[in-house]
């Protein structure tokens, strides 16, 4: 998906199949970008019924920052029938806004898009691993 325009984002989010929850950690003090997500978050959820979104302070709802395994914010975790662990931090503005709405469509539709052969080398992974893709528009 190859999603740019406005437009092109509210189609996505309009033709999503199932239910989606952002939950957004933010906290009150030193976190200058917190506000500009919370107004992303809520925009995006203005144009589905299947994306909610569940708010949590950082510092004071200890037990679903560990759940989440999120430790800073703005944080968002985005959740469908199950938390496959996206996480985006900071506020998704610009090209982050777009890897943010393909992440929901992909979380929506429960398939990664990826080939059986892909799926299956993955599968044969027997530990953990952390994975994270840094975005900037430059």
């Amino acid at each position: 998906m190859n999603a740019r325009t406005s437009a092109d984002l509210e189609a996505v989010l309009t033709s999503l199949e199932a239910p989606v929850r952002l939950v957004f950690f933010t906290q009150t003090f030193g976190c200058d970008s917190c506000l500009s997500a919370r107004r992303i978050v809520d925009r995006i959820a203005s144009l589905s019924d299947h994306v909610t979104v569940e708010e949590f302070n950082l510092v004071l709802d200890t037990d679903q920052a560990a759940a989440y395994g999120v430790q800073r914010a703005p944080a968002i975790a985005v959740v469908g029938e199950t938390d496959v662990g996206i996480r985006f931090y900071g506020a998704p503005e610009g090209h982050e806004l777009v890897s943010l709405v393909d992440a929901i469509a992909l979380v929506s539709s429960a398939d990664s898009g990826l080939s059986d052969d892909s799926r299956a080398r993955i599968a044969a992974v027997d530990q953990p691993i952390h994975i994270q893709v840094f975005a900037t528009p430059t």
